[in-house]
């Protein structure tokens, strides 16, 4: 840090959001101020003041939250949050156009930080831009600390640490199931989904990105044996079940890659990775899996094309700013299972884990797994090799931030698994 005191711990940025409102009442029921020293910030101050008021006539313990103002655009004024702040929590997006100043202020602050990006064009900018200059400078840029990708990634490092103690070898496989759950999707969230596919049809390098399944590793390591997300229906060996390509495999299958090669190939150079979406057994799981794919594979080509991704983002998308009320939040729910392959000393082995919580998975959920990202961040409540870099959540904060969850109503179990039809 270059302040040795700063004077917040934790500043959620984009805090009049509707994830950055779900994250800043999260963290203010969930902590004292003694425990966590919090602001809430922003462009608007009139609408920080009215959030700020909601947040203390809601929570005993909270007699006031600091607010800080600022512009995603001006960096002159990130620098000045940033240097007074342990972590910055943004959830302001799309990333692509409004997120590089900040972590930039971050990087030369050497301020850690932490976002609920999926935008991987956008991490691999990052990536390619900041990752050196933030080891310099002990600034740890932790991406995709929502439902993107926290199950994913700390759910496949559950399964690894546990067969590595285990079995003493890890898994070579793990694949990812999106077993269950119910929720909406923001205004926000498609807004960046819409960048995301705006930057692949003018930028190579968002393009090359997409293609590469190893496209967020480091520098020369991009390249290997595992051929990328699922794209058709497919009979999966383990569940004897049918499975469909999932719309969060591009980002959470290659936030899982570069966790590995981060780590030092702890998993393997061979480790592969898949995440999909099971539809069940026989002629119906078949159909239904037939139908996710063909969806998912439309709506890709619609969004490809300029004049009808224009429209959609116009007429189908909601604005940004839209979201579910806290009730819609709090009554959604997710469930992901993870099976691991890996052969030890005595043959070959099975893990499996549960990673999931009673809350809408893009909102209630993302709100618990962001703040609690910030608040090991803050606290130094972290299992990583490194004090900085761009980083992910396994690679950066670890099993600490799985701890943390379960306190607060997530499951994320592992165990051994019985056996699987693959055996």
């Amino acid at each position: 840090m270059t302040d040795a005191d700063p004077t917040h711990d934790v500043v959620v940025w984009g805090a009049t959001g509707v994830a950055g409102r779900f994250t800043a009442e999260y963290l203010t029921e969930r902590y004292d101020p003694a425990e966590l020293s919090l602001a809430v910030g922003g462009r608007n101050r009139g609408k920080l003041d009215d959030l700020v008021a909601d947040l203390t006539r809601r929570s005993d313990a909270w007699n006031d939250v600091p607010v800080v103002v600022g512009d995603a655009t001006d960096p002159e004024s990130l620098r000045d949050i940033a240097r007074n702040t342990r972590v910055m929590c943004t959830t302001v997006g799309p990333y692509t156009r409004l997120g590089t100043p900040l972590v930039e202020a971050c990087v030369e602050a050497g301020t850690d930080y932490c976002d609920l990006t999926g935008e991987v064009n956008w991490v691999r900018e990052t990536v390619d831009r900041f990752h050196e200059a933030a080891v310099e400078s002990g600034a740890r840029i932790v991406h995709s600390c929502g439902f993107d990708s926290v199950p994913a990634d700390l759910g496949t490092l559950l399964v690894q640490s546990f067969a590595r103690e285990s079995y003493g070898a890890p898994c070579e496989t793990v694949r990812i199931y999106l077993d269950g759950g119910s929720g909406s999707v923001s205004g926000g969230t498609l807004a960046s989904f819409g960048e995301l596919f705006e930057a692949a049809a003018t930028d190579p390098l968002a393009r090359e990105t997409l293609r590469n399944p190893y496209s967020l590793a480091p520098r020369d390591e991009r390249s290997g044996v595992d051929p990328g997300e699922q794209r058709r229906p497919r009979r999966d060996a383990l569940r004897g079940e049918w499975t469909a390509p999932s719309p969060m495999a591009p980002v959470n299958e290659r936030v899982v890659r570069r966790s590995n090669a981060l780590l030092g190939y702890p998993w393997g150079r061979e480790f592969r990775c898949t995440e999909v979406v099971p539809t069940g057994t026989g002629l119906r799981g078949a159909a239904t899996a037939s139908l996710v794919a063909g969806g998912l594979g439309a709506f890709t080509a619609a969004m490809s094309v300029g004049p009808l991704r224009s429209a959609l983002r116009r007429y189908a998308f909601p604005d940004p700013g839209e979201g579910p009320t806290r009730e819609e939040a709090e009554a959604g729910s997710f469930l992901i299972r993870l099976l691991g392959r890996g052969t030890g000393a005595d043959g070959p082995f099975t893990v499996e884990a549960e990673f999931g919580t009673d809350r809408d998975p893009g909102y209630g959920a993302t709100a618990r797994m962001l703040g609690e990202s910030a608040a090991c961040l803050a606290r130094g409540d972290v299992d990583s090799p490194f004090d900085g870099g761009v980083l992910t959540p396994a690679s950066g904060i670890g099993l600490p931030l799985a701890e943390r969850l379960r306190e607060v109503g997530f499951t994320a179990s592992v165990d051994e698994a019985g056996p699987t039809v693959g055996e």
